[in-house]
């Protein structure tokens, strides 16, 4: 017998906490970039700077025309307190002002957006955009991927929504770190089932302060289920399967010597209860006893009283965690 651990499987993959790749609204010359590949960058940090020069003229010429509308307009206030001129005369003036400030605000906006900035907090990707380089509106200049958190996407059969739920805690491994693993939780369960793959779409987010994990990654991913309980295992090669159920060979002492004076056995086919499956282990619910001897390889050669000798000269794969031979 063993422990073992119950516990769902299934493999998915890394997304960042939030994506984007960068674009600006509007064209232009590059002027700066004053950020580097890989760079980690705050939210509403400059990352790219167009020439705005005759956009700021044109600002500063806007602003000094709306300055002098407000002046016109106070005056016709004070001329009208005197009945100098018509209420029409001061509500052509104002709206004047108004319009002439809307044209530096809609001009302040333009110049804003000659200046690309961080929508969020994150990690910029490889920088290939150079001053003096034209741009065109929507080009793609920059990957920015916010790395902690980070969220893993996976799936699993629907006969298992009962046992997910927010919260649960989940252990996830890589193969690009086989030594490390990384705990998370389960923040999202879909609340739709795939009409094609009959799975569940299941989201775990990840604390990755050391930003190991990057979005792409392949993941293996395990959750807990409740405590350890134990077990009968036997290597999967030691079971057959047909229509009528799960068998293995016990080898039954038949009570006699053989040639070389050892204890003779015999085959003897048993039904059995098989259960979860662990690497290259499987469950026995049922069917034999702790400390029965098993074949487990040869079962195609025997039937019920078949005389057997054993030879443990080689073992057969028996690891919880097999794990790929180079």
């Amino acid at each position: 017998t063993s422990e073992w651990q119950p516990k769902l499987s299934s493999v998915g993959n890394v997304r960042a906490f939030r994506g984007v790749e960068l674009s600006t609204e509007l064209g232009g010359l590059v002027q700066t970039v004053p950020i580097k590949s890989g760079q980690d960058v705050k939210e509403g940090e400059l990352l790219i700077k167009l020439n705005d020069a005759s956009d700021i003229a044109q600002l500063n010429s806007l602003k000094a025309m709306a300055a002098l509308a407000k002046v016109l307009n106070e005056r016709d206030r004070q001329q009208l307190a005197i009945q100098a001129i018509s209420k029409n005369v001061l509500d052509t003036s104002a709206a004047d002002a108004k319009s002439k400030q809307a044209q530096v605000e809609q001009q302040t906006a333009v110049v804003a957006k000659k200046n690309l900035k961080a929508p969020f907090s994150g990690r910029v990707g490889i920088v290939a955009i150079n001053p003096g380089q034209y741009v065109n509106p929507g080009d793609k200049l920059l990957t920015l991927q916010t790395l902690d958190p980070i969220f893993v996407d996976f799936n699993l059969p629907q006969n298992n929504a009962e046992l997910v739920q927010v919260g649960q805690e989940v252990i996830v491994t890589t193969d690009a770190f086989k030594d490390a693993s990384f705990t998370g939780k389960i923040t999202a369960v879909s609340p739709k089932v795939d009409t094609n793959t009959r799975n569940i779409q299941i989201e775990a987010q990840l604390a990755n302060p050391d930003k190991k994990i990057l979005p792409g990654m392949f993941a293996n991913v395990n959750i807990k289920l409740g405590d350890q309980v134990k077990y009968l295992t036997l290597p999967q090669t030691a079971v057959t399967y047909n229509p009528y159920g799960s068998t293995v060979f016990i080898a039954k002492p038949t009570g006699k010597k053989d040639k070389k004076g050892n204890p003779g056995l015999e085959a003897q086919q048993v039904f059995v209860t098989t259960g979860l499956t662990r690497g290259d282990q499987v469950a026995i619910l049922k069917g034999i006893d702790e400390g029965a001897t098993i074949v487990t390889s040869g079962q195609l050669k025997l039937q019920n009283g078949t005389p057997l000798i054993i030879n443990n000269k080689v073992q057969p794969a028996n690891s919880p965690d097999p794990n790929p031979q180079e």
